[in-house]
Parts: structure tokens; sequence; C-alpha cells
């Protein structure tokens, strides 16, 4: 179905403060140019509301258009031209509200506005509900026809070939509304599994680093793999990982039922495989995919070694799973103010060019980031752009550590993607696919990450540096690439009739997990159970890759910037202004990376190489 394009929230993964509400400033005690300017979006809550009565007031309109797309030429844009004009005026009553309760959830008047709109948005999808069937009837070769009689068609042109391109995945109307009915049926593994990880798991109760009773949770483990108690973090990583020993015949038949469900549904679809269906919808090759996890192999030493190095700079005769994350430079620790990461951002920036960092200084100088932690306010961090007219914002919580100046710069990524996306393209362009998404972002940290190493003035400071962007290769790339491997075997012996025991799964994940890390790693019986908490393969689908595939694009847009200069920076500018225009594969290709081969993995695979030379030079 026509999918509703709200907004592009990128959240990155914000610790929610534990400081309490009563020790945090209001915000009439922060200083202006530090808070966002609403007012860019409506000048008053009664401009908003104005708006809100005449959008209700228009949806019911829409209606007009039902059975007249296959008329003429003229019928379908002018459907096409309402339905999106209406979209993007009920999406900037979704901005303004969602953004002003964020700045303080506990504001009762904003709480309801954001309510008022989420029904409203209700409204919208049951009023143009008839569209996208009624388009799919029509024949690509009249669609084609009318593009071409109807000039104002034009700017739909990729638009409606997204939409005719799915008709031979599409089913009769009576075979879609059984298919929608058997969704909430399809969905228990899914739910089930929620309810199940994230409220009902049974976590024993351990002892701290200072002797006291914790009961383990989610979030204690995550932050105790960072610990510089190795004690500490082995007590945590065993405990945690109990209810999931005892559940992990439940985890294994969600596991199953999801990898059943996929494949049904990409049968009935006439998929070749649950792969094919998962990357459709972007219309990205399985080549991309299977391109990935191949070239991950063949650099896969590059692990190895960083593994070797981290074992003998801790210093133990065992690397174990829960080592991975421990700092090799804990006493490493240096605070900025904003008005520092300010000025360093826009010097490791300076690579982008004039155009980029105009708009840079223009985010900077009016009001587009809400910077300080304040009473109420949202925890986290995003960017967040509707495409309606107005610019996107970026929301902070700044506690001047190195993390916020690279969170600043991730945030501002998005920020300059949403900006020139909107900038250049029509609202319906306004948008770009997940499988670009991060990208943007990434780019920026390996900028501000070359930056802050070529100035680093001690020793201390650029192995900290270094440290980081290991830590982050380790995690986004390869970790993921890991997890996308073991999904797509899964999901083929799940073609063949398989049906995989818990002991079964746990075997395949321990022996890729083995395979990553190599001989310096000794894979705990809890480490080959990671599956079962491993959220994203059991709720989502074939997701992790893009997590790698924007981070190796990343790292190749940087060194082409550095490298080339202006021809590098304006295919950049070019991809960052692309939107939707083009499928995100296309974007990246037209722009000078191309994840279809092996060159951009590749070149993570150089930087994470020189970045090992460097440290062990270092150490020496």
């Amino acid at each position: 179905m026509l999918k509703l394009k709200l907004l592009l929230f990128i959240i990155i993964a914000g610790v929610a403060t534990e400081m309490s509400a009563q020790s945090l400033p209001t915000r009439d005690k922060i200083q202006d140019k530090y808070k966002w300017d609403l007012t860019h979006i409506y000048k008053t809550d009664a401009e908003w509301e104005a708006d809100y009565n005449a959008v209700a007031k228009d949806i019911p309109t829409f209606s007009k258009h039902k059975g007249t797309l296959g008329r003429d030429a003229q019928s379908l844009l002018a459907a096409l031209n309402d339905y999106y004009e209406l979209e993007k005026r009920f999406v900037k009553l979704y901005f303004y509200s969602s953004m002003a309760r964020d700045l303080d959830v506990s504001d009762g008047k904003y709480q309801t506005m954001f309510q008022k709109t989420q029904k409203i948005s209700a409204d919208f999808s049951a009023a143009t509900s008839f569209f996208m069937p009624e388009l799919m009837e029509l024949p690509a070769e009249t669609v084609k026809k009318y593009i071409i009689v109807e000039k104002g068609l034009k700017v739909y042109e990729h638009t409606l070939d997204n939409m005719m391109r799915q008709k031979q995945h599409t089913l009769s109307a009576k075979e879609e509304e059984l298919l929608a009915k058997m969704s909430p049926i399809m969905g228990i593994p899914n739910e089930t599994y929620g309810i199940l990880n994230d409220a009902e798991l049974p976590f024993p109760t351990i002892k701290d680093k200072d002797g006291n009773d914790i009961e383990l949770s989610h979030g204690r483990f995550r932050s105790s793999l960072y610990s510089n108690d190795r004690d500490y973090r082995m007590r945590v990583y065993k405990g945690y990982y109990e209810p999931y020993k005892q559940l992990l015949g439940t985890y294994a038949a969600l596991y199953n039922g999801r990898l059943k469900t996929r494949l049904i549904n990409s049968e009935i679809r006439h998929f070749n495989s649950p792969l094919e269906a998962a990357l459709f919808e972007d219309n990205i090759p399985v080549a991309v995919y299977d391109n990935l996890i191949k070239s991950v192999h063949q650099n896969i030493k590059t692990l190895h070694r960083w593994a070797n190095l981290k074992k003998k700079v801790l210093k133990v005769s065992e690397l174990h799973p829960y080592d991975t994350y421990a700092s090799l430079f804990p006493g490493s620790t240096k605070e900025y103010t904003f008005e520092e990461a300010k000025e360093i951002i826009m010097k490791a920036l300076k690579p982008m060019g004039e155009e980029y960092m105009k708009a840079l200084q223009m985010c900077f100088d009016n009001r587009w980031i809400d910077v300080y932690e304040t009473k109420g306010k949202r925890s986290g961090a995003y960017s967040n752009g509707c495409g309606c007219g107005v610019h996107p914002y970026i929301l902070l919580n700044w506690n001047n550590t190195l993390d916020d100046v690279f969170t600043l710069v991730h945030e501002l990524g998005h920020n300059m993607h949403s900006f020139f996306t909107e900038k250049t393209q029509p609202y319906h362009y306004a948008n770009y696919s997940i499988f670009v998404a991060e990208v943007a972002s990434t780019t920026n940290e390996a900028l501000l990450l070359d930056y802050m190493l070529e100035n680093a003035k001690t020793n201390e400071e650029k192995s900290m540096l270094i440290e980081k962007f290991l830590l982050n290769a380790q995690q986004t790339f390869f970790r993921q690439a890991h997890f996308a491997e073991f999904e797509k075997i899964t999901h083929e012996r799940a073609a063949k009739g398989e049906i995989m025991t818990a002991e079964e799964l746990s075997k395949l994940f321990g022996d890729l997990y083995q395979q990553h890390w190599g001989s310096a790693m000794v894979t705990d019986p809890e480490e080959t159970t990671s599956w079962a908490r491993v959220h994203h393969l059991t709720k989502y689908n074939f997701y992790v890759f893009q997590y790698s595939t924007g981070f190796a694009a990343a790292q190749a847009f940087a060194e082409n910037i550095k490298k080339q200069g202006k021809p590098a920076i304006d295919k950049y500018l070019e991809f960052l202004s692309s939107g939707n225009s083009l499928y995100g594969i296309d974007v990246l290709k037209r722009a000078g990376v191309d994840m279809t081969t092996p060159d951009p993995i590749n070149k993570t695979i150089e930087k994470m190489n020189k970045y090992l030379d460097q440290l062990e030079a270092i150490l020496k």
C-alpha cells in the first residue's frame, strides 16, 4: 500500500539521564540561542490549531477522486497532487506537535496536540485507503502513456514506476484482504518476543562493583560491557544470559515462527526467497547482501588483528566476548563545551566545500539545535525533518563528553541530508530510504575523527580516538555482518524445510562468531545463545545488513572527498540532494559508491588497517 510518509526520525542510542528531574534546569534558564525556535513552523499554537481544523475539514474531500484514476491522465495528476498536498499539510502539524512535546514531555497541552495528530493520521489513512488499490489496477502501459501525454505527471514518474514495480507481487483485492486479516496472526511471534524479551525475562541478582546486590537488566548489561572491572563484566555477562539459556527453546520456537511467516509471505507474493522479498521494497539487489558477506570473509583477518591487539593490551591470557567493548585507554577523558565542539566540527567538515559549510553555519546560527538537557525534555538525540517547507531540527542533551561531539556531528549529517533533499526535491521525494539513512551521518563522523587525529596533541589522545573508530567498525560493520550472515543461512535452511532446534541455532551462531573473531577469542557458551537476545533477528526483516553497508559507504565517501576534492564534493552534494527521486542503491552509485562491488568494503578495511598500524606504532 502507499505509505504515509510522516517524519524521518533518526534516533541514536541515547542513554537516559540518571539525574533527578529536580536537579535539571528549566527551559527559561537556558539562553535562547541554545533552544529551538519552533516559530519557524508555526508562529503560535493558535496558528497550529487553525491549520489543524482546516486539514481535518479537507481530508474527507479526497473521496472525490475515488473511481477517477483510470479516467484520464489529468484525473490521475489531480489525485496525486491532492494526496501529497494534503499529506504535506498534515505532516507539518505532526512535525510541530511532536517536537514541542519532546521539549517537555510533562506538558499536557502538547501531549494533547500530538494525540490529535495521531487521530487525524488515522482519518487521513482511512480517507485515502482506496487510492493505492485503485492505482494498482491500472495497466503499467496505461500509466506510461499518461506520463507522456500529461507533462505534469513527469514529476511523479519515479513514484509511479515504484508503484507499478510492485504490481507483479500484488495479489487480487480479495487475496490482499485475506492477507490483511491474517497479518495479526502472522505477527504473533514478533509480539510474543517483544513481551518476553522486554518485560518478562527473569533476570538474576548479582554483585555490582562495590559488592551491592543489583538486579540485571538490558541497560545494565550494555553499560557493564564498557566497565574497566573485568570480574564485574564477567559476572554481568554470565548472569545476563541465564534466563536466555532457560528459555532458549521458547526463543527458538519464536524465531522459527518468524522464519515460517517470512517464507510463506515470500511464496504467496511470488518472490524467489524471503531475502529477495525483504530487499524488494527499496529495490536493493540480492547481490548487495551477498557481496557484503563475501567481502567480510575475505577481509576477516583485520578483525582477527584487532582481537589479538586487544588481548595483548588488556594483558589477558584469554580474550572473551565480555572483553570486546572494554577500553584499552580508560584514563583518557576530556570535556568539550558545545561552543568548542562547534568550532572543531566546522574545521573538521571544511573539506565538504563552501555550499555545505554555509548550510552548516545556517543551522548553528538560526536555532535549529536544542542543545542542553532540561527538566522534562526527551532524552537521547535525533535529527528530524518533514519536507513540508521547514528546515530540519536537531535535539541534543549535551553533557560535555567526546561522545556528545560525535553525536552532534552525526546528527548534523542527518540534518544536512534532510536540508539539501528538502531544498532540492518536491515533497513526495523529500525523504530517503533506510538503506542510505545512516550514510551522511557516518561520513561526518569519519571526517571528524580524521581531523581530531591529525590535531591530537598526545599519543594518549590519538590512541583513544583510534580506538573509537575501531570499536565502531567492530560493532557497526563486522558484528552486523555476522548477524546478517546468520539471518541468511537460517532462512535458506527454512526454505529447505528445516526447523532448527535451539542447539542448532546456537551452534551456527557460535561458529560464525568464532570465524569472525579468530583464534584470539574464546567463544563462551553464553555467546552462542546471543542470537536469542538480538531483537533485530526476530522483530525485523533482513534489516541489520544496512548498518554494515551504510558504514562502508560512509568511509568511501569520506576518503573520496579528502582525496579528490571538488569532483567528489559535487557528487556527494548530489547524493544529499537526491532524496527518494531514485532508488537508494542508484543514488549511491551515481555519487561514486557502488555497493554491489567490494570496493567500499575494501576501503573500510584499508582504513581499519591504517589505524591499527598507527595504534601499534604508538603502543610500541
